[in-house]
């Protein structure tokens, strides 16, 4: 009996050292490796891609999208992650960018937590395509389309392009990479992505010439959201319709009260990170940086001038437990009537939310309105 206690106290004297090292470092944490980049250590996810390849081992890698047509892109089931779509898109006509309309659906949703023109969605709010990078979008030489958002998903993710146009649109290519893993945490929240346009913008008149606005009652809306979450960022795209600066318009931000916004700026070019017209009438200058940037500016100040404007608030989303509007002032207390086209991008705890109705293709389309 003595013979085989021992026997067995060695074996957990022997199993206890072999444990000992994992065990002090699952001890120690991580913060004692944190010199380890993150892509050295294991991972725990399945690297996948669903694209436009093409089926029969051909090199027609592309999906044709007849007008009027929805293509699949992609349908994965969960729980994953989609990490980056890129697009590149051959198509007979000049505005496919605004004729292409981007769906996206989580968990078997019946409304889209995506929907938003291919262009406005990476950052091309007037239909033109323009090189530039930033920390989740980018486009780059050869018309190619990225986007780095993260978008988790439960059980299923599903995203369609529809062609609205008159064309055929030749050849749209497609690589969307995403990764299955085994669970995602409970605080991981749904992606979305809103358009919404204002073309023109309304502006609003001052008899007495006391251009005064306090509560940003007639503000572009980037977006209006019910739950909880934190806002990403917006892209913007401006047309002008009238001689003069378009900017000057504060950003107002109603956190969890309809009432007020809880956060004001002090002009829509500080908004997005500029200065003083972006340069002026003859001195603008474009700008792409990681987290803002004006990489279109053509006939500044001019009457059908465009600028296209991101800023991401990737250093400091702004959170919200109930309720999340983002405004937009368009000119000083909304004295100009601008056309405005936006996405605003943010993450929310219920897989879809209610959008406004689509503006259709044709008032899409911009178009100097005096």
């Amino acid at each position: 009996m003595n013979d085989r206690r021992g026997f067995f106290h060695k074996l957990a004297s022997l199993a206890g050292l072999a444990a000992t090292p994992a065990a002090q470092a699952q001890g120690r944490g991580d913060n004692e490796f944190k010199f380890l980049p993150k892509y050295v250590r294991s991972q725990n996810y399945k690297s996948l891609k669903q694209s436009s390849h093409d089926r029969t081992g051909g090199n027609r890698d592309f999906f044709t999208v007849p007008a009027g047509a929805t293509q699949e892109l992609l349908q994965a089931g969960g729980p994953g992650v989609i990490t980056h779509i890129w697009f590149t898109i051959a198509a007979q006509s000049r505005m496919h960018l605004k004729e292409l309309v981007l769906r996206a659906w989580w968990d078997g949703a019946s409304k889209p937590s995506i929907e938003t023109p291919v262009g406005d969605f990476f950052g091309l709010n007037l239909g033109e395509y323009s090189i530039y990078q930033s920390e989740y979008l980018a486009c780059s030489p050869g018309r190619s389309l990225n986007c780095y958002f993260a978008m988790p998903y439960r059980k299923s993710a599903r995203m369609t392009v529809t062609n609205e146009g008159k064309d055929e649109v030749r050849a749209f290519y497609s690589n969307i990479d995403y990764l299955s893993c085994p669970a995602l945490p409970p605080d991981a929240l749904y992606f979305h992505a809103q358009y919404r346009q204002n073309a023109p913008c309304v502006p609003v008149q001052y008899p007495d010439g006391r251009k005064l606005n306090p509560t940003g009652k007639d503000n572009h809306v980037y977006a209006e959201t019910r739950g909880r979450g934190h806002l990403m960022g917006v892209t913007l795209g401006v047309l002008i319709n009238a001689d003069g600066w378009m900017g000057e318009g504060d950003d107002m931000i109603f956190v969890d009260d309809e009432s007020k916004p809880a956060i004001i700026g002090t002009g829509s070019e500080d908004y997005f990170l500029g200065s003083w017209n972006f340069g002026g009438r003859d001195g603008a200058t474009p700008f792409a940086h990681s987290q803002y940037g004006a990489p279109q500016i053509i006939m500044a100040e001019r009457t059908g001038g465009r600028y296209c404007c991101y800023r991401w608030h990737g250093d400091n989303p702004v959170t919200f437990s109930r309720y999340l509007k983002h405004t937009m002032e368009h000119g000083h207390a909304n004295d100009r009537g601008d056309n405005f086209y936006s996405v605003c991008y943010w993450y929310q705890n219920e897989p879809s939310t209610d959008f406004p109705l689509l503006a259709p293709l044709d008032q899409r389309i911009p178009r100097v309105r005096a």
